[in-house]
């Protein structure tokens, strides 16, 4: 009999209903069994991640960063395990899972040590007599609501800094992908948290991200996850005046000029459009080429993308493991011929692939002759779909790449200094990329865009203080 795995509310693991996690590579096979909260349930996570916050708030910091180095470290041992896990519910390749898991482990690792990092100032007064001291607090009990495409190193990017500077936390992962989440609610709660510190909560959307929005005890939320979702979360904060904090769509582009070097402009397009199955926020799939190299840009891409070895997550030699759901498949296959009948031309790609297992396989799909105002230039797709745009010169390019609601992120193939220089200044974008893939960020550095992908402070790095930390202003008399 499979084992339930159980939500973790007040220091116990608790539930008694579960739903099967299926593998997309192999869907006759059950991943684990992982319990639903209901609406009583959450609520009672949120009550102990209020109770415990007081004591939290106030604990030593050599006891966080030894909670969170020791999380670290057995995430780091666990890698070959946890990225195994990982690949078989979400789908992305092994190596792909192993890295997400040390890059989870790294994030820890880097918050362990911002515990001890801790920094506040102290200035003289405008009025003699009086010091002024700026001091950082934290937050209160935080709820958090992370998506399925990375199902690990999300879930780390803000757990870690919502415990490192003194918050309590409620998480709810995606409810296709609970088992990663789970893993390392389970290392923290064995690494020494008190009971209440961290709550995981699994469960549908509708119940239980509901009655986080709905309860005045969450002091802040942070949220990654679709635009329609995230404007709900905004509307339900703003009723409660609570902080937020969004990170939602993006329609990336990557611009490649005539002076590019041909094999680094499809490598880079390649993995920024189709790895990870395209499932990235950061997926590059508008691609703006100058009419210079764009005929031999487009052959040599079209053969790259035939190319790409689509199967099982875990087989040695697969590219591209699969879609994470029937329902995500449809969407990309949907788009595929929205794409054809607004005229775009499919020149790699675009099929079901049948293999050994029966599982959610799709070819990464190329079209050229697209423009900026076809839905598959405008829309987020989350899959492996890319479109390639034709436009005369660099200024036009620019236009273009900025022609969009979003502004997550943004890449150029160039040899050139001034063009280099002038895109990553003029791309209205929160992160830009020079000859690398959109899709990639260091652990230490902040992340978030503009415009409708993101609102809020960044994620990541020494910028997550601004979110997970009020700052205070306090005045003393000497006597």
């Amino acid at each position: 009999m499979t084992e339930l795995h159980k939500n973790l509310i007040d220091g116990e693991w608790v539930g008694a209903d579960g739903v099967e996690n299926i593998n997309p590579s192999n869907i006759n096979e059950v991943v684990g069994l992982y319990a639903r909260a209901n609406v009583e349930e959450t609520n009672q996570a949120i009550a102990a991640a209020k109770a415990a916050f007081p004591a939290w708030s106030r604990s030593g910091i050599l006891e966080r960063h030894a909670i969170l180095s020791k999380a670290s470290q057995e995430i780091l041992a666990r890698k070959q395990e946890l990225g195994e896990l990982l690949s078989r519910e979400e789908g992305k390749t092994l190596p792909e899972g192993i890295g997400e898991v040390t890059r989870a482990a790294q994030i820890f690792d880097f918050f362990a040590g911002e515990t001890l990092r801790l920094a506040g100032e102290i200035l003289p007064s405008a009025r003699p007599g009086l010091t002024v001291e700026i001091t950082r607090e934290p937050v209160g009990v935080v709820g958090i609501i992370t998506p399925w495409n990375f199902p690990i190193a999300i879930p780390a990017w803000k757990i870690a800094p919502a415990l490192a500077y003194g918050n309590s936390v409620v998480i709810k992962p995606a409810d296709l992908v609970p088992g990663s989440t789970w893993a390392i609610v389970d290392i923290l709660h064995r690494a020494g948290l008190p009971k209440g510190v961290l709550n995981l909560v699994m469960g549908k959307g509708s119940v239980v991200g509901q009655t986080l929005l709905d309860s005045p005890d969450v002091n802040a939320i942070s949220f990654t996850g679709s635009v329609g979702t995230g404007k709900r979360v905004a509307e339900a904060s703003i009723k409660h005046g609570r902080k937020f904090q969004l990170e939602m769509g993006g329609k990336n582009p990557t611009i490649v000029l005539d002076d590019a070097d041909l094999k680094v402009a499809v490598e880079s397009v390649a993995q920024s459009a189709f790895f990870s199955t395209g499932q990235r926020c950061t997926a590059s799939s508008r691609v703006i080429v100058t009419e210079g190299i764009h005929d031999k840009f487009v052959a040599a891409l079209a053969e790259r993308t035939s190319g790409l070895r689509v199967g099982h997550a875990l087989e040695k030699d697969t590219e591209i493991g699969p879609v994470v759901d029937p329902s995500q498949l449809k969407q990309d296959v949907d788009y595929i011929e929205i794409g054809k009948g607004e005229g775009a031309r499919l020149v790699a790609g675009g099929e079901r692939v049948t293999k050994d297992t029966e599982g959610y396989f799709l070819q990464p799909a190329l079209f050229t002759e697209a423009t900026n105002s076809m839905r598959i230039a405008r829309e987020e797709i989350f899959g492996p779909v890319a479109a390639v745009i034709k436009v005369k010169d660099y200024e036009e390019a620019l236009a273009t790449a900025n022609d969009t609601e979003f502004g997550l992120s943004a890449g150029i193939v160039t040899t050139s200094l001034k063009y280099a220089t002038h895109f990553k200044r003029n791309s209205e974008a929160g992160m830009v990329m020079v000859n690398v893939p959109t899709a990639g960020v260091d652990f230490h550095v902040p992340f978030g865009g503009r415009k409708g992908s993101s609102y809020g402070p960044r994620e990541q790095g020494t910028y997550a203080a601004e979110f997970f930390t009020i700052v205070k202003t306090a005045y003393t008399a000497a006597g």
